[in-house]
């Protein structure tokens, strides 16, 4: 007779799960028997934390949510960093923890908290299961809430009883289309005349606009309408950054270069923002531009953004309803295509400098020429984010994945392992900082173990840097922020990856090019300084506008 184990694994088929990332514990243990003869291969990581970004990093890039497996207690608890990323991240994801029986009691209060309400402030859904007939129904509303817009974790709690529970046979429940709402014809008919209107319109794509069904419609749209875009940190990639009406991205909130077509602009219109992220241009009451707000819900009014027109539903039929109507109607400023210009040959600057240690715009430029169209760069958070995100041009949708919404160190080197796993025939590499990569280098065990091709490139500068150029912003002395590291390539080394140290800016390219070509798992060490250069863009920023504050 079939246990509850076995029908939550049947459940997890139906949906077309084919992996599990996680640390089982005794909780799990019929699960973990009921993953044996099924279908679906248990991944073991070397700590909670990881296995939840992996998830939702699945989620991310597949539209369907990654699921990760702990234990009670502090395997559940170490899901929280995760589940955080995936909430304000927007990623689906269904998180899976054991308890204890409910039935009894006989181990008393030991390892017991109270997860379902630790999870509810960060996922879309909590639910313990009381009893094994209802793991069908229960297990297909986790997979519909966590695909919904706005997608995100969804956290199931199976006890041990309930899951050693023996039942007659309950069927799964079939899965069903969903079609999302289409927009109101009047909002439509609002927003054609709002961009008719204007002289300079400016296309804003962010996280929400950044979803794996919205690449063909949202690049159709861009060129149809012939309307320049720039995005968001979590938007870019939606939309190819070599197009040429690409006018750069959002890694500052204000007085980057990007800001001057903001300010040029008289309308802004904003697909699929986010105000998880942090806020890609500040919108003023008065004198600023107009903003249409394109997304699947609502936007969140908030004191820097706060649309004057809103249309709300499915982005991809909006989009393509816009661009079927716009085609061929505008008569757009070249104004805005000259600025275009201006700012992506200043973003450019100082990229091919000789300093050593590496600065961030030598090895932006060096990770990109390297780099095919379809390779995936993994960022870690860190100093060098903003570099990326400013400079690296990405020539296919999700070729740069970075996390602006929780924005937490120790993802990086997880989310790459994922994106290896799901894209085994290109080059994957994920860019950590010391101090990121230290937070969950555990798993550089679990991608050798794996058979992963994935280079990691570790950037040590011996500090937590972007905390350390705050600092220095903000006018406090240095304090509190360096440390000291391992010997990175024999840390590699111990774990069965190999290990390279870039000793001068001559040797980059060379040693990433030999590192994809060696294959496996291929930790490459750069000394980097962000010194003279943060110095630099401190500088510029407050050259722009005096009373910047360099979020």
């Amino acid at each position: 007779m079939p246990k509850g184990s076995d029908l939550f694994v049947a459940a997890l088929e139906n949906e077309g799960v084919d992996r599990i990332f996680g640390v089982p514990g005794e909780e799990n243990l019929d699960l973990v028997e009921s993953l044996r003869t099924s279908k679906i291969q248990l991944i073991l990581t070397r700590h909670e934390q990881a296995a939840a970004f992996m998830a939702a990093t699945h989620g991310r890039l597949t539209g369907k949510p990654g699921v990760c497996l702990a234990t009670l207690g502090p395997g559940a608890l170490n899901f929280s960093t995760g589940a955080a990323y995936a909430h304000l991240g927007a990623m689906p994801m269904i998180l899976i923890t054991g308890q204890k029986p409910i039935m009894s009691a006989k181990q008393a209060r030991f390892q017991i908290v109270d997860i379902v309400a630790s999870m509810k402030p960060l996922t879309k859904m909590t639910r313990q299961i009381a009893s094994a007939a209802s793991i069908p129904s229960i297990v297909r509303e986790a997979f519909r809430v966590s695909m919904e817009e706005r997608p995100g974790p969804v956290h199931l709690e199976l006890p041990e009883d309930v899951a050693g529970e023996e039942l007659a046979d309950a069927p799964v429940i079939p899965i069903h289309p969903i079609e999302r709402a289409v927009a109101a014809p009047a909002a439509l008919d609002r927003a054609i005349e709002a961009i008719k209107a204007a002289k300079r319109p400016l296309v804003m794509v962010g996280a929400a606009g950044n979803r794996p069904k919205l690449i063909e419609p949202l690049s159709s749209f861009i060129t149809r309408t012939g309307l320049p875009f720039f995005n968001t940190q979590m938007g870019k990639g939606a939309v190819t950054g070599g197009s040429n009406r690409y006018v750069g991205t959002a890694a500052l909130s204000e007085g980057d270069y990007v800001h001057e077509a903001v300010e040029a602009a008289d309308l802004i219109i904003s697909i699929g923002h986010d105000t998880v992220e942090k806020p890609p241009f500040l919108m003023r009451t008065d004198g600023g531009p107009q903003v249409i707000h394109i997304g699947y819900q609502s936007a969140n009014v908030e004191q820097v953004f706060h649309p004057d027109l809103e249309v709300i539903g499915d982005i991809g039929t909006t989009v393509q309803a816009l661009a079927e109507r716009l085609d061929g109607q505008l008569s757009l400023d070249p104004h805005m295509l000259e600025l275009r210009e201006r700012i992506l040959g200043r973003i450019n600057d100082r990229a091919d400098e000789d300093r050593f240690p590496v600065t961030p715009q030598r090895l932006v430029h060096d990770v990109r020429k390297v780099m095919p169209d379809d390779g995936v760069v993994c960022l870690d958070n860190g100093m060098y984010k903003i570099w990326f995100a400013r400079n690296y041009r990405t020539h296919a949708a999700n070729t740069l994945l970075l996390d602006n919404a929780l924005a937490t160190m120790g993802a990086g080197l997880p989310s790459a392992m994922m994106a290896a796993m799901i894209y085994p025939e290109r080059h994957v590499m994920a860019v950590c900082g010391d101090g990121g990569f230290m937070m969950n280098s555990q798993e550089m065990e679990t991608a050798v173990r794996l058979g992963l091709n994935l280079v990691v490139v570790i950037l040590n500068d011996s500090a937590y840097g972007m905390i350390r150029w705050k600092q220095a912003v903000d006018g406090f002395p240095d304090y509190g922020m360096s440390f000291g590291n391992p010997d990175f390539v024999r840390y590699a080394e111990a774990y069965g990856a190999k290990g390279t140290r870039v000793t001068a800016v001559e040797d980059l390219i060379p040693a990433l090019e030999a590192a994809f070509e060696g294959g496996g798992v291929h930790l490459v060490e750069v000394p980097i300084d962000y010194s003279e250069n943060t110095r630099v863009l401190v500088e510029e920023l407050r050259n722009r506008n005096p009373s910047v504050e360099c979020a």
